[in-house]
């Protein structure tokens, strides 16, 4: 990971080492910050305090932003309701939706140590085939336990619509692919139509 700049692009150091001191008790200032590169939607920093501490912020993609594609709010809302259950997920810290604050919302969460597995090549790489067989099936069981949870239980049953999910999101995804398309792919208006 490469160290970012001391003022990163997308964040207002000052104003998110205050928000820091408010809202994670034991914060010691200053804070470095290091985006997580190769991200394809939110961006991601490392966020590490004097003391050594570590922690994720998570805010939207700079520049313009497709209605309703970025919402860290609802990424901060899901995690917080899985931390009770069997889904294995970091605690959530807080979430800043004050524009005032960074210029747009943010949420913070536990740093979680490990491998990012981009592609297939970085994955053969540093996992053996033992570990790269644990790590199929651990992905397997927490599939399995996502799909145990009962959204109204952990007070997500308001997320969405239960009815027609499918086509909703298929014309949403259309919607998008059209807002944002940089060249013609008829591949992608076949699938969809089928």
């Amino acid at each position: 990971m490469e160290l970012t700049s001391p003022h990163p692009a997308g964040l207002d150091v000052d104003a998110i080492t205050a928000w820091f001191g408010e809202h994670l008790p034991g914060t010691v200032p200053p804070l470095a910050f290091d985006l997580v590169p190769g991200g394809r939607s939110n961006l991601t920093f490392v966020v590490t305090d004097a003391g050594g501490k570590r922690s994720i912020l998570r805010r939207p993609p700079l520049g313009q932003v497709l209605a309703t594609a970025h919402d860290v709010g609802r990424e901060f809302r899901i995690i917080s309701a899985l931390e009770p259950t069997a889904v294995p997920v970091p605690h959530a810290h807080g979430l800043c939706t004050e524009s005032a604050v960074n210029g747009a919302p943010f949420y913070v969460m536990d740093f979680v140590d490990g491998l990012v597995v981009r592609d297939v090549d970085v994955g053969r790489a540093a996992l053996d085939v033992a570990q790269q067989t644990r790590v199929a099936h651990s992905l397997i069981d927490v599939l399995a336990a996502l799909h145990a949870v009962d959204p109204d239980a952990v007070g997500l049953g308001d997320l969405g619509r239960k009815e027609g999910y499918i086509a909703r999101q298929l014309k949403r995804w259309h919607r998008q692919w059209n807002d944002s398309r940089t060249r013609d792919l008829p591949a992608v208006d076949e699938v969809h139509d089928r």
